[in-house]
């Protein structure tokens, strides 16, 4: 068996950063220098659970029941990733954020969060490999729905750079040096948009270049066991701990 880490280690690897990272955001004010180390190793997470979504593609026995897994679950996380980040109740919402369906109501305007977690940008960046790798019609108009997809994504975690991390990892899997290059020059250019928006107070963006070194360093490639525990349970801890750390949020 070759040295290092397997897909299922690397997985709980990128959770335990995500938890972290969520912990953080809930507990830690992000300018103190624990709460800027936490997200840097939080910032690990979307784009190697993007990277592992293309090989889940070249490996899975049906893609549409893998698309369907995704979708299922970016639903059941809807409400407790709302919850989380805006500590109000996970159906409906006053006042949120600006993007959403607005419905008028007398006196009060009644928002229902069209905002989703990360599983929702995966299960977009897989309809965006799957449509570019099967899709019929010329390739100018694969790349047009890929990139309508891109801006579907903008209503999830790590939207746009999660879908082109999948897709540079699914294009050049063949290719770890090209992959690698095209990953770190898209994180150069999301960084810098990060860094002119939010300052150096976002610093901790530069977390997102973990994902080469771990998985270019320590991955061997292998998936490790298939029991079905380690297949569900990323999908099952992501709404669950989200819940969770909301409930402390409004507890303490």
């Amino acid at each position: 068996m070759r040295q290092g880490l397997n897909r299922n280690q690397i997985k709980y690897i990128a959770v335990a950063a995500m938890l972290i990272d969520h912990i953080a955001w809930a507990f830690v004010p992000t300018e103190t220098p624990l709460g800027e180390l936490m997200h840097f190793f939080g910032r690990l997470t979307g784009p190697t659970m993007a990277c592992l979504l293309a090989e889940g593609y070249l490996h899975t026995r049906s893609v549409p029941r893998y698309a369907g897994r995704l979708f299922l679950f970016a639903l059941l996380s809807w409400g407790p990733f709302c919850w989380f980040e805006t500590s109000l109740p996970p159906v409906l919402l006053l006042e949120g954020r600006q993007t959403g369906l607005y419905l008028a109501s007398f006196d009060k305007t009644l928002h229902v969060q069209l905002y989703f977690g990360v599983i929702y940008t995966l299960f977009i960046s897989l309809l965006a490999i799957w449509l570019l790798d099967r899709g019929r019609g010329p390739l100018w108009l694969r790349v047009l729905g890929v990139a309508g997809l891109c801006w579907l994504s903008r209503y999830g975690d790590w939207p746009v750079t999660g879908v082109l991390y999948a897709l540079t990892a699914y294009l050049f899997h063949r290719d770890a040096g090209k992959k690698w290059a095209v990953y770190c020059l898209i994180t150069a250019v999301w960084l810098c948009i990060r860094l002119h928006a939010g300052g150096l107070g976002r610093i901790f963006q530069v977390g997102a270049f973990l994902t080469p070194l771990v998985l270019g360093l320590c991955y061997n490639g292998q998936p490790g066991s298939r029991r079905g525990f380690h297949k569900w349970f990323f999908y099952w801890f992501y709404p669950a701990h989200l819940a969770l750390l909301a409930l402390l949020k409004v507890l303490l």
